[in-house]
């Protein structure tokens, strides 16, 4: 008799823990619901959904590929209900399913401030293809857009009110700074110079205090008096972890959201396992694609007696916003004295890059890249891998100068677990394996051997 997994949500990481555990072992009958009326398809690259690209070109894979590998899917149907004591799920549809493996991968949702008028119409949230549908039929008729939010989702979303004909975009942050989490003041000022460049209008330090309009919004009204009239207004302040189903279950769960999980991804009851942005692991919320795939990867091992464990994860990260390189990695913010600190700012070409360094000089401890991130893979891997730095540090970030190359540096020097793709959870080893054993004479032949690049769909520049 297989054993039967029931996994909650048909996201990014729900899909990837499927296609994990189906490459593993074929004893186990698989049922997934997914809350949506589609099944997984690519959020990294939403936007690109303004751009021209359709559902379909979205979708990580079809109907046939759960019919090929014996996965009942349920879609348009969430799971209302977990009994934990006789092991049964109940959909909104009104299936009620035993399972002996429960895998919640229920993501998150998107936070919106409780704002008087923030019920108006004309205020959208950035989540779903279905939210990217309202925005896209709202914004025909309008000419005035704002952002709430300057993080990475924030700024993927004024690039999608920018491809859309916005007239007049602005981004409205309350901290003092774009991108708080991942850069730091300097790099900030630059990204939001090249933003203005762009046609963007950005705001920092503002807080609204509510929204205007009879019925449908009209303005952001400040709390230092100050109004902005618009005629639409995108909510990206945040995530929630989506929880509630556990809560109601009786599973643990963190004071501020997340359900409470071990390094084998089990909830308070063994048999319940949380991956992606609804589990909390060490009080952190992963809104990363890669350490979810990781967390998925863990759960598939560990059921089929696998001793593979979750470890707190790197959050590096190198992303084109709105057509702006931006990167960092390592630990970022760190300051003298624990550190020596290396700059170059160019104002004209719009780059900015600083990096960290052990004050013997000897070692790399991690950076910021704005404007030109070509370095960014080198740079992470001479950090994870402890490098030794070249006699002049500051040719990580200027390249080497009088036409000498540093002894050693190069992919070439990385040890062959040295992790080339952190979302698929690809080493070099690998890399090197696809060449010399399969053949693989390009990037996009390494991509379909090893899956590198596929996760989030960044191609390396070694």
């Amino acid at each position: 008799m297989k054993s039967t997994i029931i996994v909650i949500g048909n996201g990014m990481v729900g899909y990837k823990f499927c296609e994990k555990l189906v490459t593993k072992s074929s004893a186990f009958n698989i049922i997934v619901f997914g809350e949506e009326p589609r099944q997984a398809y690519d959020r990294v690259h939403l936007s690109e959904y303004f751009a021209g690209k359709t559902a379909d070109d979205l979708s990580m894979s079809t109907r046939e590929w759960y019919a090929d590998n014996d996965i009942t899917l349920h879609l348009g149907d969430p799971v209302t209900e977990i009994n934990r004591a006789t092991k049964t799920v109940h959909s909104l549809k009104g299936l009620a399913l035993s399972y002996d493996y429960l895998v919640l991968a229920t993501g998150s949702s998107a936070f919106v401030p409780d704002l008087p008028g923030v019920e108006k119409d004309g205020i959208f949230v950035y989540r779903t293809i279905e939210d990217l549908e309202l925005i896209k039929a709202h914004a025909a008729n309008a000419k005035t857009g704002a952002v709430m939010g300057g993080g990475l989702l924030g700024l993927e979303a004024a690039k999608a009110l920018i491809d859309l004909g916005i007239e007049e975009t602005h981004v409205i942050e309350f901290a003092p700074r774009l991108m708080p989490r991942q850069i730091d003041s300097a790099g900030s000022a630059m990204l939001q110079s090249k933003l203005k460049e762009l046609g963007l209008n950005i705001h920092l330090n503002k807080s609204t205090s509510y929204i205007g309009g009879e019925g449908k919004i009209d303005a952001l009204h400040f709390n230092d008096e100050s109004v902005l009239p618009i005629d639409m207004l995108v909510i990206s302040a945040g995530i929630r972890p989506r929880d509630e189903l556990a809560k109601l279950a009786g599973l643990h769960v963190g004071t501020r959201g997340g359900i409470l999980v071990n390094d084998k991804m089990q909830t308070n009851d063994e048999a319940i396992f949380a991956i992606g942005e609804c589990a909390l692991y060490e009080g952190m919320i992963y809104g990363l694609v890669a350490p979810g795939y990781e967390m998925a990867e863990v759960v598939a091992s560990q059921l089929i007696g696998g001793s593979k464990l979750f470890y707190p994860y790197d959050m590096s990260t190198k992303l084109k916003l709105i057509g702006v390189d931006v990167a960092s990695f390592g630990d970022a913010f760190i300051t003298e004295p624990d550190c020596r600190t290396i700059v170059f700012e160019d104002t004209h070409k719009g780059v900015y890059k600083r990096i960290n360094i052990t004050t013997d000089g000897k070692l790399l401890l991690g950076g910021i890249l704005i404007g030109d991130a070509d370095a960014y893979n080198m740079l992470l891997q001479t950090v994870n891998n402890q490098l030794a730095l070249p006699p002049n540090p500051e040719d990580l970030i200027l390249g080497s100068r009088g036409g000498a190359e540093s002894e050693g540096a190069g992919v070439m020097s990385l040890p062959d677990d040295a992790l080339i793709c952190s979302c698929e959870a690809v080493d070099k080893a690998a890399i090197c394996s696809a060449v010399t054993e399969v053949g693989c004479t390009d990037i996009y032949g390494i991509k379909k051997c090893t899956k590198a690049g596929t996760g989030c769909g960044a191609v390396s520049r070694w």
